[in-house]
């Protein structure tokens, strides 16, 4: 079995282009993260931490890009036929892509293949470096920085995060060390809500609340 080269797969508004890579990456990197707020609350010694969304994944990688060709000499007789191109014309084909495509509105989508990674998403960010230049100064090797964040539809998201729904009442019992904020932040997404549960259990007192109590969450 051949060399599988890695290759980037551009949208268009008809099918997609592909550039294949001359050289493997050496590494990729894969980044997750999540997206927090602090909120503060009056009788509490320090903030909520409240959950706002996970962050989208990153994928970072390097390209290396090599069109040079090397001439036959005395000192090098088995120089490849034909002569070097200029490498920048590879570089702005993958630059391209973080411009609004004319056709699709909007920058293209791309699809990064190599082995088990299939990646889809926007390229945010292109960093190229030339390293290698002819006697005329037109450059014939390129290092490519990538930065891409990955996409996922409404769809997907709900299928990767089946959240219990909020617009059914519930009930509850209350765990020590747990407050009606935290209630109101793990079932609606937001601490200020522990108000509607306070008013729907006739609580007077936010902090008049014991492990064991059973309260009432309200459809919304």
């Amino acid at each position: 079995m051949g060399l599988t080269k890695a290759k980037l797969e551009i949208e268009k508004e008809v099918g997609s282009k592909t550039i294949e890579v001359l050289f493997n990456p050496s590494e990729y990197q894969l980044t997750d993260g999540a997206s927090y707020s602090e909120k503060k609350v009056p009788g509490l010694d320090g903030p909520i931490v409240q959950y706002i969304s996970g962050d989208a994944t990153e994928l970072s990688l390097n390209l290396f890009l090599d069109t040079y060709v090397a001439k036959s000499t005395s000192l090098n007789p088995f120089g490849k036929s034909g002569s070097s191109k200029d490498v920048s014309e590879i570089t702005k084909q993958i630059a391209e892509v973080t411009s609004i495509d004319g056709k699709l509105h909007r920058p293209p989508k791309v699809t990064f293949k190599w082995g088990s990674l299939n990646f889809q998403g926007v390229v945010t960010k292109v960093n190229h470096t030339y390293t290698m230049f002819t006697e005329s100064g037109m450059p014939v090797r390129a290092k490519v920085s990538l930065t891409f964040k990955s996409l996922m539809s409404l769809k997907d998201t709900k299928r990767k995060s089946p959240f219990e729904s909020p617009d059914r009442t519930k009930y509850r019992t209350i765990r020590q060390g747990v407050g009606l904020w935290d209630l109101a932040n793990m079932e609606y997404g937001d601490p200020d809500m522990w108000k509607v549960i306070a008013r729907e259990n006739g609580i007077l007192n936010p902090l008049d609340v014991r492990p064991g109590q059973v309260v009432k969450l309200p459809a919304l």
